[in-house]
């Protein structure tokens, strides 16, 4: 079964040790704490952000917190526009971004619903960012994610993603004063490893107001087909090139490594 994450917003006490231990641990320059920035959003060097809304609930008007980051879409949109594979959905679950492939042509951020995948635009060598789960340097190794291990009210709780969906629903049954009678990312575009319940409609803090619930790749060839041409055939090019420059990378060390031998 695929590894899925509950964030529980009813339960956020607004503490940022998610996103400060998240920057923490993939050395990302934190805005909040360098002070140029009190309300970052996702970019490339934030993963997970924090943020506040003031809404109406049936209590009244109360300031909600919300852990925005990459869902990790069961059939993700941004992969299945990929000319190179760069963005690709792991056998554990998780959508993860291979640099070694990308060649910069930032469809993934056009194709995604949610807007997540992000571009350094202010370094000679941009890479696209986002939230990866922790798959490498956690899920494979045991461990669950930095933002899970350090919530100290469990807003964000960690388990195969059939469990998460059981949980929301059962905390929904038994407060339903308390909730809203949805889970965000059960049913969205075919599903989501990110599931999301609180006391309001997660479109009021600032989830899309239009998203499907079929799998988004069902769209890829209509996305596709409103890319200019020239820029397609770009992206096709700088695709052979990489894999002509792989095979060749291989064909000398091969060659190298021959010499060596005989030598």
């Amino acid at each position: 079964m695929p590894a899925g994450m509950l964030i529980d917003t009813t339960k956020c006490i607004l503490c940022l040790r998610c996103e400060n231990e998240c920057h923490s641990f993939y050395g990302l320059p934190n805005k909040r704490l360098e002070g140029t920035d009190d309300a970052p959003e996702l970019d490339a060097y934030h993963y997970v952000v924090l943020q506040a809304h003031e809404v109406a609930t049936p209590t009244g008007r109360r300031t909600i917190g919300v852990s925005k980051r990459c869902l990790h879409c069961f059939s993700p949109a941004c992969a299945s526009v990929c000319p190179v594979a760069a963005l690709h959905k792991t056998k554990e679950g998780p959508v993860v971004w291979d640099e070694g492939r990308c060649i910069g042509c930032r469809y993934c951020q056009n194709a995604c619903p949610f807007d997540i995948p992000k571009f350094e635009w202010d370094v000679a060598w941009p890479k696209i960012q986002k939230c990866i789960f922790c798959h490498e340097k956690r899920l494979l190794q045991g461990k669950i994610p930095v933002c899970a291990e350090v919530c100290p009210t469990q807003a964000i709780r960690f388990g195969e993603r059939a469990d998460m969906i059981a949980l929301a629903h059962q905390r929904i049954s038994e407060s339903p004063e308390k909730y809203f009678n949805h889970v965000y990312g059960e049913e969205e575009v075919g599903g989501t490893l990110k599931l999301y319940i609180g006391a309001v409609d997660m479109r009021q803090l600032g989830f899309p107001s239009e998203v499907e619930p079929e799998m988004y790749p069902e769209y890829t060839h209509e996305f596709l087909s409103k890319i200019p041409v020239e820029i397609a055939s770009l992206a096709l090019f700088l695709g052979g090139a990489y894999l002509f420059r792989s095979r060749r990378e291989a064909a000398l060390a091969k060659q190298n490594h021959d010499t060596e031998k005989r030598g």
